[in-house]
């Protein structure tokens, strides 16, 4: 190590391995304070940072017995840490930029796992950890010890085809057995040296066997299959091959695949491995086509019918990822993606997929202003949802034209978004509304307009309350009316409901009087303040008051007490 700099390198790798072991060990002892993990490899994450800083990406090779830089061994103690890496057949760990203490911690719970005691093949762990920050290379192949490569020769495809076709029946029990005989095995695998393996014989599998056999196939397919398939595939990518149309039918039958197999997460991972070999190739590379290529087939639509499939009735267990599958789609796919949100029936999976539209819909909402005129109210709430959480800029101007639906509960859904704005096109939309032909739309309008402007809130609605046309308007609307005055909290309201309080019936107008004060207690009420409790409070107790005006009163004041205070409401 003549080289200072090479020296330095090294020198800061074996203290990332000194750390790192430590940290194992300590996790070792303490496996079930899985809290304090990330606390036990601190050091060694500060350590890899240091190295990342001065040096880049660590790129350590794997050996039966230790990891090498610049072919120094790391380890000064004995460690098995790297020999079940070499088992597995990784032969390069590269640790980048940016790994996070999270990653370090989920590597090294991946290292202490045993296979040969049940767990999972640490490829396959490592294929299912999604670490952005971190990349291994593994060596597969045939190999025999006293030929070299290029002289061993298995015709592998000639062994598996003869016993795919013996292990066909037309009976259900399909894995019971293969008969394989002597004969059989000089007449059709001939050139063939040696084969190793079990020949099966005799009686049906019962239902317990069958099942089992069958679970057994599943865990081997997505569990080990599948990871070291597409570990094999990526191997083909980085040997250099690079025709793109036939790499993207190699993808595009794996993505079929594990999209009949429902395996979200494998998809995300073999997206973020292309990224991340984009990045280093180019976008105008091979991989970069390919990447554009695989992304193009995620979203067709026979690929974003099968994903709605599983959005359609069950609940997820693995809603992550596929809202990563889905956020990955362009948007081109966004008329896919509402056909099917349109047969999606679960709320919460609606939800989701409504969640991943909000960012196409900012960019591109014109698919989702033309289904604001469906005749389906869950998609014109659909629509409603994605664009406000969109901040379209014009989402008013989108809602403005839902208005004018005759579906009462979308109307009345649209005015409580569209309040939530505090904008003066907002506060336009609301205010027009106090004239409605509807009275719940009207009620609801004069409920949100003090939300905007007090002030001018006020003078609308009492210019509304003082023309002769509202006396024809019902009792429910009155109330609705003074109380959303009474809200503006000003102390124009306030003088206004103590005026009517104040007034003294006469022979003729009992009547009109009356009303006139029950409707400034619910202004009063509306108001909801310490000061419009204690003149509630001082009307309760008013004798001089009709009796009417005394329960209107108590029953208004427990309301404001509960409001204020948290008290147990009382009327009466």
């Amino acid at each position: 190590m003549s080289d200072p700099k090479l020296k330095k390198q090294v020198e800061m790798a074996r203290n990332v391995a000194y750390h790192l072991l430590k940290g194992i060990k300590t996790i070792g002892m303490y496996r079930h304070n899985e809290s304090k993990y990330g606390e036990f490899l601190g050091k060694a994450h500060e350590a890899l940072k240091q190295f990342h800083e001065e040096h880049g990406s660590l790129t350590l090779k794997v050996d039966l017995t230790n990891f090498l830089l610049h072919k120094q061994e790391l380890f000064t103690d004995d460690s098995s840490l790297p020999y079940k890496y070499f088992k597995d057949g990784i032969r390069q760990l590269i640790f980048r930029p940016g790994f996070t203490i999270e990653e370090l911690t989920t590597f090294t719970v991946i290292s202490l796992s045993d296979p040969d005691r049940g767990a999972e093949d640490l490829n396959a762990q490592l294929w299912r950890a999604q670490m952005p920050h971190f990349e291994y290379i593994m060596v597969e192949g045939f190999r025999m010890d006293e030929f070299s490569e290029e002289e061993v020769q298995v015709e592998v495809d000639k062994v598996v085809d003869y016993l795919q076709k013996r292990l066909r029946t037309s009976s259900e029990d399909f894995l019971r057995f293969a008969r394989v005989t002597e004969e059989d095995l000089e007449m059709k695998l001939d050139q063939v040296e040696q084969m190793r393996g079990v020949v099966i014989t005799g009686v049906t599998a019962d239902a317990a066997t069958k099942a089992r056999l069958q679970k057994d196939v599943h865990d081997e397919e997505n569990q080990r299959l599948f990871p070291k398939l597409i570990s094999a595939v990526f191997q083909v990518v980085e040997s250099g091959v690079d025709d793109a149309e036939l790499l993207t039918d190699m993808f595009t039958q794996l993505l079929d695949a594990m999209l009949l197999q429902e395996d979200f997460t494998i998809i995300n991972q073999v997206v973020l491995k292309l990224k991340a070999m984009e990045q280093r190739s180019g976008s105008d590379s091979a991989v970069g086509r390919l990447l554009r290529n695989f992304l193009m087939r995620m979203g067709e639509e026979q690929r974003v019918n099968r994903v709605a499939d599983v959005l359609k009735f069950q609940k997820l267990k693995n809603a992550p990822d596929i809202i990563k599958y889905l956020s990955n789609l362009g948007p081109d796919v966004v008329p896919l993606l509402l056909d099917a949100l349109e047969v999606i029936e679960l709320p919460e999976n609606r939800t989701l997929l409504c969640d991943v539209l909000i960012p196409h819909a900012k960019e591109l909402p014109d698919p989702f202003v033309n289904r604001l005129q469906s005749d389906k109210p869950q998609v014109v709430r659909d629509m409603i949802y994605v664009l406000d959480r969109s901040n379209h800029p014009e989402k008013l101007k989108f809602f403005g034209s839902v208005l004018k639906t005759k579906n009462m509960a979308i109307k009345l859904e649209v005015m409580a978004i569209i309040a939530r704005g505090r904008t003066g096109d907002a506060r336009k939309l609301i205010s027009a509304l106090l004239d409605d032909e509807s009275q719940p739309v009207r009620m609801q309008a004069a409920r949100v307009l003090p939300e905007f402007d007090r002030e001018k809130a006020f003078l609308d609605l009492m210019k509304i309350v003082k023309e002769p046309l509202f006396e024809k308007r019902t009792p429910q609307e009155h109330e609705a009316f003074y109380a959303a005055i009474g809200s503006t909290g000003l102390q124009g309201a306030l003088a206004y409901f103590t005026q009517l309080l104040q007034v003294k019936p006469g022979l003729f107008n009992k009547e009109k009087v009356m009303k006139d004060k029950l409707l400034a207690i619910a202004g009063l009420g509306g108001a909801c303040t310490i000061q419009t409790a204690k003149l509630l409070q001082e009307i309760s107790e008013d004798k001089t008051q009709p009796p009417e005006v005394v329960t209107h009163a108590r029953l208004h004041l427990a309301r404001v007490r509960k409001v204020l205070f948290g008290a147990a409401e009382k009327e009466g």
